[in-house]
Parts: structure tokens; C-alpha cells; sequence
């Protein structure tokens, strides 16, 4: 238990130092869901916002509520999900927005990449960066 807790509170330390610049948007979007359920996750704060995606900013991260993601396996594999995004925040620090937040916003959002999911019926984890936040996780690889 001692151990959980003082490795808990190194990643924030490194959150809130390496990662800070993350760390700093992901306060601005907890405090603007101030009201969203929030919980502690593996060391994290984890918020469940009234949207259907996800995002991972430092020591902050949000996932679907249960209006937009009403599967509890679903809701848990999004945390797990964003929870591999803190990780390689902690890994890549001041770099994290630059290289796996590009990458990432643009591989969820860009219609192009959109259509390509739908049309190939890839996995969101076909992206390189999305798979290694799977695996930092703990979800095993999709088929």
C-alpha cells in the first residue's frame, strides 16, 4: 500500500513538473466540468464528461459518461485507454502535446481517418499511438 501511494504521488510530481504544460490544459478542462463525475484513477483524476470520446491532458484525463458510452466494459476500456495516454505523457513530458497529441487528435478526428476506420473496419488501435496507449493500459490488442 505504501508502495502504490508513493509511486502515485512521484507521477504527479512528474505530472505536475515534465508534463506540466499538459497538466496545465487538463486542469483548465476539470475545472470547466467541475460538476461531471470524477474518481481516482491509478493516480489520476479521471472525469466522465457528456461527450463520446475521450482525452488525456497530464494528470487529468476524461472519458464518456454512461449516457455516451452505457457499456461498463466500454466506459472501462476508455479509462484504461486514456490512462495509457498519461503514461506516455510521463515518458515524453513537454514532447506529449507535440507528437502523441497531434497524432492523436488527428487520427480521431480528421474526417479522412474517419472514413478509413469505417471503410476498412480498422480498429481505433490501428493507429501506432493509440495501440501504445492500449498496451500501457494493460488492454491486450484488438483483432
Amino acid at each position: 500500500m505504501l508502495k502504490r501511494t508513493l509511486l502515485q504521488g512521484m507521477k504527479a510530481l512528474v505530472q505536475c513538473t515534465w508534463g506540466l504544460p499538459q497538466t496545465i490544459l487538463g486542469l483548465a478542462l476539470f475545472l470547466r466540468y467541475t460538476k461531471a463525475p470524477h474518481a481516482l484513477y491509478r493516480g489520476c483524476i479521471q472525469t466522465q464528461w457528456p461527450r463520446g470520446g475521450g482525452i488525456s491532458l497530464g494528470l487529468f484525463f476524461f472519458t464518456a459518461d454512461a449516457v455516451h458510452a452505457p457499456s461498463a466494459e466500454r466506459r472501462a476500456a476508455l479509462a484504461a485507454h486514456e490512462y495509457g495516454h498519461t503514461l506516455q505523457s510521463l515518458l515524453l513530458g513537454p514532447l506529449y502535446l507535440l507528437t502523441i497529441g497531434v497524432i492523436s487528435f488527428t487520427w480521431a478526428n480528421a474526417p479522412r481517418f474517419k472514413r478509413m476506420r469505417r471503410e476498412r473496419g480498422l480498429p481505433y488501435s490501428h493507429c501506432i499511438v493509440e495501440r501504445w496507449a492500449d498496451r500501457l493500459g494493460g488492454i491486450r490488442d484488438q483483432k
